[in-house]
């Protein structure tokens, strides 16, 4: 009886001796890396429509003239590089090839440019009085431009060159111009990023439907004579130009 006990308590030793090793052997086993997952790489590629705020700045081609007729003189016009706020907004697409983008991009935009100007006449030897009128240079209140871009990207970082068609309500002509656009690490709205850039555009318009233009400019009165109409000539080859420095704010939908 004694032997049956003695054998009993040493298989139990026995069988608890190897639970401990197993039990053991588990605890000093590594416990396996953590599963990170790779972060998305960014891509320009994708939809995108945003606003934009900035400043215009108008320049007419119209110039110093000389009058003949019953009053000869000289016309002065003022320095037209006044300038005026803008604001819009764009829609376009962009596509990218390794570190080239392509893309397109359309907007339509308010521009605060002051479309009249008051000019001064000086009358060759002949004393008296004149009262100026105005010259409206037939420049719109608002523009839009269709525009195809090129660029290279660094990262987050898409730097450009653009160009296209520039459209008013009585004009068109052509835009050229360049920008920067930063992909910024946040979404808004739905969208998959948010991108802030800075963007100089040169548009130009053709007036050819004012090219023959014969304004009245204000009114001449001799010394102890009656008024005299000034009348401005059509000079130059009356084209608007305006340049737009811009800041842009897009958001990009689709790709990462």
């Amino acid at each position: 009886m004694r032997n049956c006990v003695l054998r009993l308590l040493s298989g139990v030793a026995g069988l608890t001796l190897a639970a401990a090793a197993v039990s053991a052997a588990d605890l000093a086993r590594p416990a396996p890396p953590p599963v990170i997952a790779a972060p998305p790489i960014f891509t320009w590629t994708g939809f995108y429509g945003g606003i934009n705020l900035g400043w215009g700045w108008r320049d007419s081609n119209r110039e110093t003239v000389v009058l003949g007729g019953a009053v000869p003189g000289t016309l002065y016009f003022p320095d037209n590089g006044d300038g005026g706020f803008t604001g819009g907004a764009q829609i376009g697409y962009n596509y990218q090839m390794g570190s080239f983008v392509i893309g397109v991009e359309t907007d339509i935009q308010w521009a605060d440019t002051n479309s009249d100007e008051t000019v001064a006449f000086i009358p060759a030897g002949a004393p008296g009085t004149f009262v100026p009128g105005e010259f409206s240079n037939d420049f719109s209140d608002w523009f839009g431009t269709l525009r195809a871009r090129a660029g290279v990207a660094f990262d987050r970082v898409l730097i450009y060159a653009t160009g296209g068609l520039a459209y008013s309500d009585n004009n068109t002509g052509w835009v050229a111009g360049g920008g920067v656009e930063w992909a910024l690490p946040v979404n808004w709205f739905g969208s998959s990023a948010v991108t802030f850039g800075v963007e100089g555009l040169w548009l130009s318009f053709n007036n050819d439907n004012n090219n023959n233009f014969n304004g009245f400019v204000g009114t001449f009165t001799p010394a102890g004579g009656a008024p005299i109409a000034v009348v401005a000539p059509a000079v130059g080859n009356d084209d608007n130009d305006f340049f737009v420095a811009r800041a842009k704010l897009n958001f990009k939908f689709g790709t990462y």
